[in-house]
């Protein structure tokens, strides 16, 4: 099925839409389109440091209006994997303070402290880390049985001046120190995906899938059964493409130039 006839765009965001408060050149006209032509996008991103009402207050500043139903996050992700199998178990969370709020208010019981009774652990993108939170998850990962996730396996988050670490290259320092990893949820999970096809109604055939990591966004969607567009704005080259055995379907320059294709 070609491009323009999709009916859901899946899109990540970093690296794709835009860096940091710096939108692309093509991502409105890409998101007008879409709209006119009376089709649906979602903004699905494995970021976890940051709240849904954080995407929406970010995304309308730099001229995206955006509502909180456009979002499917990897903390979303994470929240549904523990309430559908350890509702009610506390888990120690490492993660900014946005992230333990949307935890708390989805009813996951979590706690900073090293506790008899903690079932888990949870780690994220956290831009708040500290080497106390490093220390405590190595202390709690000599435990017997002990539950370890992940929001995501992103290596890096891209920014204005390069990257910076994202969730990925936490685990492996703990991997490094402890022998551990843990079970990833998010991209290049399928479940993201899948779940927005659920919310929409829609076939696997309807979607695509656009991001600019490999490893990640192309990976989702060759795991989910769905079409894939990388795009070269952000951290993965046409080089990891061709070496990757999931490879896109499709790939481009920019975002822009998948308007171009849309239209």
């Amino acid at each position: 099925m070609d491009i323009k006839d999709k009916k859901l765009f899946l899109l990540d965001m970093d690296g794709t839409i835009y860096l940091d408060n710096n939108l692309f050149d093509g991502t409105i006209d890409f998101l007008n389109e879409v709209k006119r032509q009376g089709k649906r996008y979602l903004f699905v991103t494995n970021n976890s440091s940051k709240g849904t009402e954080e995407y929406v207050a970010k995304l309308n500043k730099i001229g995206i209006p955006a509502q909180e139903e456009d979002f499917l996050t990897s903390t979303d992700a994470t929240i549904l994997y523990l309430n559908n199998n350890y509702s009610g178990k506390k888990f120690y969370c490492c993660g900014t303070k946005s992230f333990e709020n949307q935890l708390q208010s989805a009813g996951v019981l979590i706690t900073n402290d090293i506790e008899e009774d903690v079932f888990g652990i949870i780690l994220s993108n956290d831009q708040e880390l500290t080497f106390k939170k490093l220390e405590d998850i190595c202390i709690l990962l000599k435990r017997e049985n002990i539950v370890y996730i992940a929001t995501n396996p992103d290596w890096v988050c891209p920014t204005a001046f390069g990257y910076v670490p994202d969730c990925g290259s936490f685990a492996d320092i703990i991997r490094r120190a402890t022998g551990k990893l843990p079970k990833f949820i998010g991209k290049p999970e399928p479940d993201m995906l899948l779940q927005a096809l659920k919310k929409y109604g829609l076939n696997k055939e309807d979607a695509l899938m656009i991001g600019d990591r490999v490893y990640t966004d192309i990976a989702s969607g060759f795991n989910a059964g769905i079409d894939t567009v990388l795009v070269l704005s952000g951290e993965s080259t046409r080089e990891d493409a061709e070496l990757s055995s999931t490879k896109p379907t499709y790939i481009f320059d920019s975002i822009k130039d998948v308007y171009i294709s849309l239209k």
